[in-house]
C-alpha cells in the first residue's frame, strides 16, 4: 500500500507580497518514492512564480533560490501591483486557503530504487503556489499536456509538492527585483508561451480544445497502434463490433451541416435516432363512429383498426484512400478533406433515397411511398395552357387545413423556373422572393424547398409535392463511423479510411401530402 504524505506549508505573505518557503526537503521520499539529493538541483537565478502550474497564471517571481540544510529554500514576491491574480493569491494565503508549494522540473540523471528513483541531477523550470499539496499526479498530467514534445522516460516532467513546513515570517526589507531581472523573466515567459502555442501533430480547422478531437486526428494520421494509450482511451468505440471508432462530436456535427446542404429534406422531416435494429409504429386506419339515436333506442357499436409501420435502417458506406506522404505532412488538412469527401458521397446517395428510394436495401422515398394522393395537371406532358396556377391552388386545398398551414412545396430548380413565371389575374408573380436574407421563397404563402432529385416536368412524372414534412420520418441507427486500414494498401504507400452509417426513412402520415402528376 502506498503511503500518502501530506505536509501543508503554513505560508504567510506580507502586505508587500513577499513570500518564502522550502520548495523541496532533501533526504525524504515523495509519495511515489522519488528522492532528490542535495546538489541535484540546477536552478537559474530567477524563476517564474505560477499558480497551480498554469502557464497562463504568472503571479510573481522567485529571485532567491538556494540549497540549504533544510532543503531548497526560495524567496520571491507576488506582483500585486500589476497582476490581479497575484492579489487574489495573496488574500488566499493570508486566509490559509492556499498552503503549499510545488516544483516543476525535468530529470536529467537518476538511478532506480526499490520504489521510485534517486534523482541526482535535474533542471528546475518553475515553482508554483498550490492550494492543497496532496495530488501530485494531477499536477503531472497538467504539466505534460502543455502541447510540447514529450520527453523521454529519463526526462519526464515532474511536479513534487512541499513536504515540510516553512518559516512563516518574511523580512520586511526583502530585496526588490530590479528592472534587468524582470526583463530576463519576461523574456523567459515569452519563450515558454510561444512554445506552448505552437501547433502540434494534427491540424484541423479551428483550435483543438478537447482530447477526443485531438486523439481522433492522431488516430487518422498514425493509426491506433502508434498513438499513446491515453489517446486510445479517448477514442469512442462504436457499439457494432465491426464499426471501428466513432468520429468526435465536432466531426459528426459538421457532417450534419453539410448533409443539410445536399439533402434539405432533413431540415423539414422528423429525424430521430434509435438503438434497435428496427422500430415499429402503430398507425390508426379507422376510428370510432358516433350515431344519432332516440332516447331509448339501441346504440350502434363501433371500433378502431390499426396497422403497423416498420422502419428498418439500411447501411450506407464509402471509403477514401490517402497516401502516407499526405498523412505525414503536418500542414495538410486531413480532417477537412475527409469530411468534405465523405459528406458529399453520403449526402448525394442519401438525398436521392429520401426522394425516390424503393425500400429494398435503402430507405423508402417520399415520392415512392404508397397512400399519397395525387392530382393530375390535365395535360399529358405539361401544365394546362391557360390558368396553370389553378392546379397548384387545387393542390393546396386538397389536404387538411392544419397540414396545409405547415406545408412546404418541394420541386427541383428546373420546375421552379417554370412556376416562377406564373402570374395571377393582376399580373403579380405567384412565387414571392424572401424579404429577409436566408429565408425561402414562398408560393401561396408557404415555403418552396428546392430538391434536386425531384422529377422534371414531363409525361407521367411527379414534379411537385406539397405537404407537412413531419409526416415523413428519418431514423438514424449509427452515426458516421470510421475505420483506418493501414495494411491492405501498405505496398502502395497508402492508408484506406472506411466510413459508414445506417439510416432508414418512410412516410408515416400519407394523408399529409399531395403530389402532382403530369397526365391528362
Amino acid at each position: 500500500m502506498t503511503t500518502r504524505l501530506e505536509f501543508k506549508a503554513d505560508l504567510t505573505v506580507t502586505p508587500e507580497g513577499l513570500i518564502e518557503g522550502i520548495a523541496w526537503p532533501f533526504g525524504s521520499a515523495d509519495r511515489v518514492g522519488d528522492v532528490i539529493e542535495k546538489g541535484a538541483i540546477a536552478a537559474p537565478v530567477t524563476l517564474p512564480m505560477l499558480f497551480a502550474h498554469d502557464q497562463g497564471q504568472v503571479i510573481g517571481v522567485w529571485d532567491q533560490i538556494e540549497e540549504t540544510d533544510a532543503g531548497l529554500t526560495v524567496k520571491g514576491r507576488l506582483l500585486i501591483d500589476d497582476v490581479a491574480r497575484a492579489r487574489e493569491v495573496q488574500a488566499m494565503i493570508s486566509a490559509k486557503a492556499v498552503s503549499g508549494l510545488s516544483i516543476g522540473f525535468v530529470t536529467t540523471k537518476s538511478t532506480p530504487r526499490a520504489k521510485g528513483r534517486t534523482i541526482t541531477a535535474l533542471s528546475l523550470h518553475e515553482i508554483s503556489v498550490v492550494a492543497v499539496p496532496c495530488h501530485p499526479g494531477a499536477q503531472i498530467t497538467s504539466l505534460k499536456s502543455d502541447g510540447t514534445a514529450k520527453p523521454t522516460e529519463e526526462q519526464n516532467m515532474n511536479t513534487e509538492t512541499i513536504e515540510d513546513p516553512i518559516n512563516p515570517s518574511a523580512p520586511a526589507n526583502a530585496p526588490q527585483m530590479d528592472t534587468k531581472a524582470f526583463d530576463e523573466i519576461k523574456s523567459r515567459l515569452d519563450k515558454i508561451e510561444a512554445k506552448a502555442n505552437r501547433p502540434q501533430g494534427v491540424h484541423i480547422t479551428g483550435p483543438v480544445t478537447d482530447p477526443e478531437t485531438k486523439a481522433f486526428g492522431n488516430f487518422l494520421r498514425r493509426g491506433v497502434e502508434r498513438i499513446a494509450p491515453e489517446e486510445v482511451k479517448a477514442l469512442t468505440v462504436a457499439n457494432d463490433a465491426s464499426a471501428g471508432y466513432l468520429a468526435p462530436q465536432e466531426f459528426g456535427s459538421e457532417l450534419i451541416k453539410l448533409l443539410t446542404e445536399f439533402s434539405p429534406i432533413r431540415s423539414y422531416a422528423k429525424v430521430i435516432s434509435i438503438s434497435a435494429p428496427s422500430i415499429v409504429y402503430p398507425r390508426r386506419v379507422t376510428g370510432t363512429s358516433a350515431t344519432w339515436v332516440a332516447e331509448i333506442a339501441s346504440r350502434t357499436a363501433s371500433g378502431m383498426t390499426f396497422e403497423q409501420v416498420t422502419m428498418t435502417p439500411h447501411e450506407l458506406a464509402t471509403f477514401t484512400d490517402v497516401s502516407n506522404a499526405l498523412l505525414e505532412d503536418n500542414a495538410y488538412n486531413l480532417e477537412g478533406e475527409l469530411l468534405s469527401d465523405f459528406a458529399e458521397s453520403f449526402a448525394r446517395t442519401e438525398g436521392l433515397a429520401f426522394v425516390k428510394g424503393t425500400g429494398a436495401g435503402q430507405p423508402f422515398g417520399i415520392m415512392a411511398a404508397s397512400g399519397i394522393a395525387e392530382l393530375k395537371t390535365g395535360v399529358a406532358a405539361n401544365f394546362p395552357a391557360s390558368n396553370p396556377a389553378d392546379v397548384l391552388i387545387a393542390m393546396y386545398h386538397m389536404i387538411a387545413t392544419t397540414y396545409a398551414q405547415s406545408g412546404v412545396w418541394i420541386m427541383n430548380r428546373n420546375t421552379l423556373a417554370i412556376v416562377r413565371q406564373w402570374k395571377d389575374g393582376n399580373g403579380r408573380y405567384l412565387v414571392l422572393d424572401p424579404i429577409t436574407a436566408g429565408a425561402p421563397s414562398t408560393l401561396l404563402g408557404r415555403p418552396v424547398v428546392e430538391m434536386p432529385d425531384m422529377d422534371d416536368v414531363g409525361a407521367d412524372t411527379y414534379p411537385i409535392l406539397f405537404g407537412d414534412m413531419q409526416g415523413y420520418r428519418i431514423i438514424d441507427r449509427v452515426g458516421l463511423t470510421t475505420l483506418r486500414d493501414p495494411y491492405s494498401l501498405a505496398v502502395n504507400g497508402q492508408v484506406r479510411f472506411h466510413a459508414r452509417k445506417r439510416v432508414g426513412a418512410d412516410v408515416t402520415h400519407p394523408d399529409r401530402f399531395i403530389k402532382l402528376k403530369c397526365a391528362a
